[in-house]
């Protein structure tokens, strides 16, 4: 019996040792486990080298965790408090700091600027956490943060750094990683290396756009003893310049085509009431601020669903403005056809009432529309040149507006009896067209379209009282240069006068291309007085 009992009392207490010993481990906080702990109060020392053995200690680490403290450190966001050794993150909050944990994030409390100081950071510290800050994030798990850091590493290469992107460079697999660190580690032979070096430095960065390279080539060239380098400097900075031209010159033309699909959203539905009943609509403008304010009320009722918004918000402005339009056609306009000086007086009367209506029942200022997630940021086409996203998508919106309308005006009854009015109202008549009917919906449809024109226009510019005056002028420059009532004229005549606009402002500025347009549109007039495209039957006749 004691035999069987004797193994059972001897291993009791050595599971009661481990048991304490575990419940010890985890009572204290396991911190033996945690580097990051053990590492974090060495960053407070006075002693330099003991806060450059944390830094190493936290990049030996190897945790993700540890590079916003290294950064907040460099930052000057790290503190200690009056009697306690431990580090914390701080982030001003009006007079006071906002206190947190470096490694957990967890709120620690405000305190008063006198109860904490500063963890304070020497050039050599500096230097010894910029190269920490490049190894931690030269060996993160994503090609984007990699990226990121070879970059900044370029901007200013540390003997630190660039130790880390030689050691980087030879397990990098992603191939746009790997030509930026090379591009570095070229930027930092400019400085230190040897002739040799410089110009096998000068090769690598042959043709390179990002601006690094050729802020590099040119401090050099400043310096440069060996006059072989410094032609070789020297060309490679002459066929940088050249291809930075080419993509100002590109990034220019994009700019003028996303202006010029601008000019012929707001002048597309002009161009249809213009040249089929002739009336000049100076309140055009205000049809697109209904739309812009329709953009941002559907925003404000979606809360939560900015990314779904504008998908509500173009139905609703078209049907808006559209009821805004038929009522102004139905109330003022049909008693004024035949006489254009005073529908020209009624309609700007008519945008006078708009804006203050909107003043009185929105606000007076103006208000924030926000662009959607998919709509923010830019396609980075190479180093050189980014295409803004709102600015592509505004440019395909705009080909899918000229698309529908051509179609109603083309494959529907509407569109067929809104082309007979315009080329012979009398024959159409007699043929049975309700030409007052038709003239209602024709209005209705232009101010639909400027209402839609307004939901673009609210993801570029600002959404105010006064937005649509900046493009009624515009608007009739448009449509006279195309060609009154020809919706092909529009798109052409708004695409190359905002092509050409964005062309001249690089060298004329911006009043001074604006000029100069309407001076190319009168002369041009003078020439051609129908326009681009001239409509046929009763406009051409008039």
């Amino acid at each position: 019996m004691l035999s069987h009992e004797s193994p059972l009392r001897c291993a009791l207490p050595i599971l009661a040792a481990l048991w304490l010993l575990s419940a010890a481990l985890l009572w204290s906080g396991a911190t033996l486990a945690d580097p990051l702990e053990d590492a974090l109060p060495g960053l407070g020392d006075r002693a330099l080298p003991v806060r450059q053995q944390a830094v190493a200690a936290l990049v030996a680490a190897g945790d993700a965790r540890a590079l916003p403290i290294l950064e907040g450190l460099l930052a000057g966001d790290l503190y200690t408090r009056e009697g306690d050794p431990a580090v914390v993150l701080a982030s001003p909050v009006g007079t006071s700091l906002r206190l947190t944990h470096p490694i957990t994030g967890a709120d620690l409390g405000e305190a008063d600027r006198s109860a904490v100081k500063k963890i304070t950071v020497t050039n050599a510290l500096r230097t010894t956490l910029r190269g920490a800050i490049a190894a931690l994030s030269l060996g993160s798990p994503d090609p984007a943060v990699r990226l990121r850091s070879a970059r900044a590493v370029m901007q200013d290469p540390s003997p630190e750094a660039v130790a880390t992107l030689r050691a980087r460079l030879g397990q990098e697999q992603d191939a746009r990683v790997r030509a930026t660190l090379d591009l570095a580690l070229a930027v930092a032979a400019l400085r230190v290396g040897t002739a040799e070096e410089r110009l096998a430095a000068i090769t690598t960065l042959n043709g390179s756009l990002y601006p690094e390279a050729r802020n590099a080539l040119a401090a050099m060239l400043a310096s440069e003893p060996d006059p072989a380098v410094r032609a070789a400097a020297q060309q490679c900075l002459d066929e940088i310049d050249a291809r930075v031209a080419w993509n100002a010159r590109a990034e220019t033309l994009f700019f003028g085509l996303s202006l010029g699909s601008v000019l012929v959203l707001a002048a597309i539905g002009l161009a249809i009431t213009f040249g089929v009943m002739g009336v000049i609509n100076m309140a055009h403008g205000e049809l697109m601020m209904l739309g812009a304010y329709t953009t941002y009320l559907v925003q404000q009722a979606m809360p939560g669903l900015l990314d779904y918004s504008l998908f509500v918000a173009i139905p609703a402005a078209f049907v808006v403005a559209g009821l805004f339009g038929i009522a102004i056609e139905r109330t003022v306009i049909r008693f004024l056809y035949g006489r254009p000086l005073e529908t020209l007086l009624a309609t700007f009367g008519i945008s006078l009432i708009l804006q203050q209506l909107v003043r009185t029942v929105i606000s007076a200022q103006n208000v924030t529309v926000e662009n959607p997630s998919w709509m923010s940021g830019s396609l980075q086409v190479n180093p050189g040149l980014a295409l803004t996203y709102n600015r592509l998508y505004i440019l395909a919106f705009a080909g899918a507006v000229f698309l529908a309308l051509l179609l109603i005006l083309k494959r529907t009854a509407l569109g067929l009896q809104v082309r007979a009015v315009a080329q012979n109202r009398a024959m159409a008549r007699a043929m049975g067209v309700r030409s007052q009917r038709v003239d209602a919906l024709t209005f209705g449809l232009g101010a639909g379209v400027a209402g839609v024109a307004g939901v673009a226009l609210s993801q570029l510019t600002n959404v105010g009282p006064n937005m649509g005056q900046a493009y009624i002028i515009d608007s009739f420059m448009v449509v006279v240069f195309g060609g009154v009532g020809n919706l092909w004229g529009t798109l052409i005549g708004g695409t190359v006068l905002g092509v050409a606009n964005k062309l001249m402002e690089p060298w004329a500025g911006a009043v001074l291309a604006k000029i100069l347009v309407l001076v190319f549109i009168i002369l041009f007039i003078q020439k051609r007085p129908r326009g681009l495209f001239p409509q046929r039957g009763r406009a051409a006749e008039g």
